[in-house]
């Protein structure tokens, strides 16, 4: 189930596919699965649900629904953008943007002493805020495949490193949990510096989808927001350029999680 060195170099480019697939969902042409109309998406299906409940259900107005929702999206875009750029300053931004497996040490340090994997599960909270802009079988189908797909990364990551570094790394997976991050620190800090203005750079893409959840999205309007999206994909192609070459930061790599 681990994914192959060709998938990894191909990452960036499947998860764009996917999420195109989810906010077009080719497959309703045919099928009629989802409704229609400007509120056709998650965010407005499930505002329509929540205002149909009766109050002692759980009821509420349709712009307080809506409300509640787009506060769930922004919490969700935001949380993947400091996550990530969290894990992006002690890994390396030259190294979360390789094209191949990268394992020269193990850096325990930021959230790696917490999960070992904060930019997988930064994308997975990505892909959730993204959902509610989509059609709701194109959110659903968005969230699988790449829920799927992060866990065939993670395993092919998992045994390259294996691999790679043995039992210093095997030690590290046993103490630090995959997705779920501890409240506390597993393992103690590495003497790794956080590497923040690149990771801001290579990050932002995560933080313009954030942004425009929180500029527009009182306006109600998912197209305005995918809008945003789109233009900071445009601006994040721009910055990827600035990025550093090298293959490695100083001060090695983390034992996972080069996405």
């Amino acid at each position: 189930m681990k994914a192959h060195s060709l998938e990894f170099r191909f990452r960036f480019l499947i998860h764009f596919v996917i999420i195109l697939v989810g906010f077009t969902a080719p497959w309703d042409r045919w099928l009629h699965i989802d409704s229609s109309g400007p509120n056709a998406h998650v965010w407005g299906t499930l505002a329509a649900w929540l205002a149909m409940l009766k109050p002692g259900a759980g009821g509420i107005g349709i712009a307080a629904a809506f409300n509640l929702i787009l506060a769930v999206g922004i919490l969700c875009a935001v949380g993947a953008a400091a996550l990530r750029t969290w894990g992006s300053a002690y890994l390396g931004a030259s190294v979360v943007k390789a094209h191949t497996f990268q394992g020269a040490s193990v850096v325990a340090a930021g959230p790696y002493r917490r999960v070992r994997n904060p930019l997988y599960l930064g994308t997975m909270l990505h892909v959730l805020a993204l959902a509610l802009l989509m059609p709701p079988s194109g959110a659903i189908f968005s969230i699988v495949a790449i829920g799927f797909f992060q866990v065939r990364l993670i395993l092919g990551e998992e045994a390259f490193l294996s691999g790679q570094l043995g039992e210093p790394y095997l030690a590290y997976c046993a103490r630090v949990p995959r997705l779920l991050p501890a409240l506390r620190p597993r393992v103690p800090s590495s003497h790794t510096r956080a590497a923040w203005g690149t990771a801001l750079l290579g990050e932002i893409y995560m933080w313009g989808v954030a942004i425009a959840f929180i500029s527009v999205g009182y306006r109600y309007n998912a197209f305005l927001i995918t809008q945003g999206v789109i233009i900071s994909l445009g601006v994040s192609l721009v910055a990827r350029a600035l990025l550093p070459k090298s293959p490695a930061e100083p001060g090695g790599l983390a034992a996972m999680d080069t996405e």
